[in-house]
C-alpha cells in the first residue's frame, strides 16, 4: 500500500522534465522518496538527476529500494538497465559537477544490496546484472580518471572521496578493465571496495591477481566456481598469503579437493586448509560441491570455532563417518541452509542422516537432496523426517525416482509446512519409459510423456491449492535452479567450454601421433 506521500512523489516524477527542474527546490529528506519512486516508474533521467544532485552522506541502494514506510514492494530485485544504467552515470555526473560546497558530501555508495532474480517485473524487461555493473563501474572509474588528466577540475571537486561498496563478478572478458579500476582506486574520486566476489572463467594467477588488489579484509563473500582451477594447494597458498577477517561465505570450485589421491603430504595441507578457515570468524557458509571428500569432513570443518549456517556437500561422496560427524557435530544445531544432493542416502545412512534433519529442524529454511535415490518405499520416513522442520520455506528433490503416487502423498504432507514457499519436484518415474536407469543421463532427461507431466503436475498443484497453499511455487526445473550469473555469461563459458575441448582433443591427437612415430 502507498501512502499519501508516495503517490505525490509518483505524480511528481512521472513528469520527467518538471521533476528534473524543480530538484533544486526539493527538501533533501525527501529525495530517497522520489528516488524508490522514479525506480518505480523507470524514469531514468529522474534518477540520473536525483544522484547527480545526491545531497545526503550515503546512498544505499538496498534500503532506497527496499521495503519503507511510504511504500512497502521490494524493489530491490529489479536490475532494470535503464534505472541502474541512469543511476551509474549519476554518480559521475556528481563528481564531474560537484553540488554547491554548503551541501552534504556522498560519501558512501552500496550497492550491495541489489538482487538477481529470473523474472524482471520493470517494463523494459532487460536486467543489469551483476557482471555487467562490474563492467559498467570499472569504466566509468577510468573515464573519470582520463577526464580529471584533461580537464580542469571546478572548485572542490578534489576534495571528492566517495566509497562504494560493490559485489564484483570477474571472468577473461571485463579481467584487465576491473584490474585497471583497481589499480587506480586511489587516484579516483569513486573508490572501489569488494564486498564479494564472484570469479569464473579466469585463470589461476589472474584470480589471486585480482584478490591482491583488492582490500581482501573488507570481502565478506568469496565464490571461486567453474572454470578457475582452484586445487587443495592452492588453497592453501591464497589463505597463507591472503587474511579475510571478515569473510562469511565460502564457495569453491568441483574438485577442489580430491581425497582420493591424497599423499601425506596433501593430508598435511588439508589440515593446513582447515586451520585457516578455523581463523576466519565470521565464516558462516562453506559449499565444497563435487568435491571428493570421504572420510575427511571432520578434519575439515572440526577446526571451526563457529558453526556453519549454510552447508554445500552435493556429490562429495560421504562415507557413514561423514554423516556420523555432520550429525553430532557442533554445525548440525545451527544448519539453515543444507546441500546433501549425490549421495545415496536411504542406503548408505538413513540413521545419521535423519539425526541430523532431526538436529537442525528449528533453523532449517532450505533442504536439498537432488539425486538421492530416494523411492516411494521411503516417503513415509522422509515424511517424518521432515514434520520438526517447521521453518522449512524451500525443499529441492530433483532427480529423484518416484511416481506419481508418492508425489501426491509428499504434497499432502507439505499442506503442513507453515513456511513453505517452494517445492522442485521430479518428474515423476511412471511418466518416463519403462527401464529409464537413475541418475536419468542428460540424453534422456527430456524423453518423457509430456501431457502426463502436465496431468500430474496440476493435481499437485491442486494439492497446494485444497490445502490452502496457494502461495507456494512448485516447478520441475530439468537442468536445474535458475542462476543469474551463469545465465548472463553463458555465451562466454559456452565459448570457454568449446575452446578447452579442441584443445583437449588437439593434445589426444599429438599423443596419437607421437605414439605412431614410435
Amino acid at each position: 500500500m502507498k501512502s499519501l506521500r508516495f503517490i505525490c512523489a509518483e505524480a511528481l516524477v512521472s513528469n520527467a522534465a518538471f521533476a528534473r527542474r524543480s530538484l533544486g527546490s526539493v527538501a533533501h529528506n525527501l529525495f530517497p522518496l522520489l528516488f524508490k519512486a522514479s525506480y518505480l516508474l523507470e524514469r531514468g533521467e529522474v534518477i540520473h538527476d536525483l544522484v547527480e544532485n545526491w545531497p545526503l552522506v550515503d546512498l544505499n541502494m538496498g534500503k532506497l529500494l527496499g521495503k519503507t514506510a511510504d511504500y512497502q514492494e521490494d524493489l530491490s530485485h529489479r536490475t532494470c538497465v535503464v534505472c541502474l544504467e541512469s543511476c551509474l552515470t549519476g554518480l559521475r555526473d556528481y563528481v564531474l559537477h560537484p553540488p554547491s560546497p554548503y551541501l552534504k558530501r556522498l560519501k558512501v555508495v552500496d550497492l550491495t544490496g541489489i538482487k538477481d532474480v529470473e523474472v524482471q517485473f520493470c517494463e523494459c524487461k532487460k536486467p543489469m546484472g551483476r557482471w555487467a555493473r562490474t563492467q559498467l563501474l570499472s569504466k566509468l572509474c577510468l573515464e573519470l580518471l582520463l577526464h580529471a588528466q584533461g580537464v580542469q577540475r571546478g572548485p572542490g571537486a578534489a576534495e571528492i572521496s566517495i566509497d562504494v561498496l560493490v559485489d564484483l563478478f570477474v571472468t577473461e572478458r571485463n579481467y584487465e578493465l576491473v584490474v585497471q579500476a583497481l589499480l587506480t582506486r586511489r587516484s579516483c574520486p569513486l573508490k572501489i571496495h569488494c564486498v564479494a566476489l564472484r570469479a569464473d572463467n579466469l585463470a589461476l594467477q589472474k584470480f589471486f591477481y585480482i584478490v591482491k588488489l583488492m582490500d581482501p579484509s573488507l570481502l565478506r563473500k568469496l565464490e571461486v566456481v567453474h572454470n578457475v582451477r582452484l586445487e587443495m594447494e592452492h588453497l592453501q597458498i591464497l589463505f597463507s598469503r591472503t587474511r579475510f577477517p571478515l569473510l562469511a561465505s565460502l564457495t569453491l570450485p568441483a574438485r577442489t579437493f580430491n581425497v582420493r589421491r591424497l599423499t601425506a603430504a596433501d593430508e598435511l595441507v588439508l589440515s593446513a586448509v582447515g586451520e585457516k578457515l578455523s581463523e576466519m570468524t565470521h565464516l558462516t557458509e562453506l559449499s565444497m560441491a563435487f568435491s571428493i571428500l570421504t572420510g575427511r569432513i571432520r578434519k575439515l570443518l572440526s577446526p571451526l570455532k563457529t558453526p556453519l549456517k549454510v552447508l554445500d556437500v552435493s556429490n562429495c561422496s560421504l562415507n557413514h563417518a561423514d554423516m556420523a560427524y555432520l550429525a553430532n557435530s557442533l554445525h548440525s544445531n545451527h544448519l539453515e541452509v543444507l546441500d546433501l544432493s549425490g549421495h545415496n542416502i536411504p542406503d548408505l545412512y538413513p540413521a545419521t542422516f535423519f539425526k541430523l534433519l532431526c538436529h537442525s529442524s528449528s533453523v532449517l529454511r532450505s533442504l536439498i537432496l537432488e539425486e538421492c535415490n530416494i523411492q516411494d518405499n521411503h516417503v513415509n520416513m522422509l515424511i517424518l523426517g521432515l514434520s520438526p522442520c517447521r521453518k522449512l520455506q524451500e525443499f529441492k528433490f530433483l532427480g529423484n525416482p518416484l511416481s506419481s503416487e508418492a508425489l501426491k502423498h509428499l504434497f499432502r504432507f507439505f499442506c503442513e509446512l507453515p513456511m513453505l514457499k517452494n517445492v522442485e519436484f521430479p518428474v515423476p518415474k511412471d511418466c518416463y519409459p519403462i527401464g529409464t536407469t537413475y541418475p536419468i543421463d542428460d540424453a534422456n532427461l527430456c524423453n518423457f510423456d509430456r501431457q502426463k507431466y502436465d496431468g500430474v503436475a496440476e493435481e499437485l498443484k491442486r494439492i497446494l491449492l485444497q490445502g490452502n497453499k496457494e502461495g507456494v511455487k512448485a516447478s520441475t526445473p530439468l537442468f536445474g535452479s535458475y542462476d543469474a550469473a551463469v545465465e548472463e555469461t553463458n555465451n562466454e563459458l559456452g565459448t570457454y567450454l568449446m575452446k578447452s575441448f579442441k584443445e583437449t582433443l588437439e593434445k589426444f591427437t599429438n599423443s596419437l601421433k607421437e605414439l605412431s612415430l614410435t
